[in-house]
């Protein structure tokens, strides 16, 4: 196991609770929040980064993930739970990456933006803003805890 795979386990596993928490983007044109929605469940595929392929396979079933949409107006729209836990990513010819299966949980009171996000020193280490890249990332719980915090406050 890499020691950044180390890392996240020791920082973001939260060993005394069964429950973890993500965050995985998606741009709009691709999967908005309302295709969940509609759909109910989806298969979370298409992911060809090997930091947020080992974060897929991390995540266990139960565990609750914010749906991001990147891009264009950039913000946490809602929660998904884990509802199948990692397999092969059926797109990928070659077998090195993997899917999970999510169910639409709810929406947040009001989506939180990236702008709001960087406001906050207790979201300044969210991997969000360390690597904006990254597409399926691990949340603290107390990031978690506040990020639901700030979407139940009005603007």
């Amino acid at each position: 196991m890499s020691r950044i795979n180390k890392e996240y386990k020791k920082h973001y596993m939260h060993r005394n609770s069964k429950l973890n928490y993500w965050l995985a983007k998606s741009e709009p044109g691709d999967y908005s929040w309302d295709d969940l929605k509609r759909d109910q469940t989806t298969r979370w595929d298409g992911v060809r980064n090997y930091q947020a392929r080992n974060n897929l396979k991390m995540m266990k079933k139960g565990d609750l993930c914010f749906f991001y949409h990147s891009i264009h107006k950039p913000a946490i729209q809602g929660i998904m739970e884990v509802i199948r836990e990692h397999y092969l990513d059926p797109g990928d010819e070659k077998q090195t990456f993997v899917a999970v299966d999510m169910k639409y949980v709810k929406p947040l009171a009001r989506p939180v933006s990236l702008a709001e996000i960087k406001q906050y020193e207790e979201l300044c280490k969210l991997p969000l803003l360390k690597q904006s890249r990254l597409s399926v990332m691990p949340i603290k719980k107390e990031e978690w805890d506040f990020i639901l915090t700030l979407a139940s406050k009005a603007l």
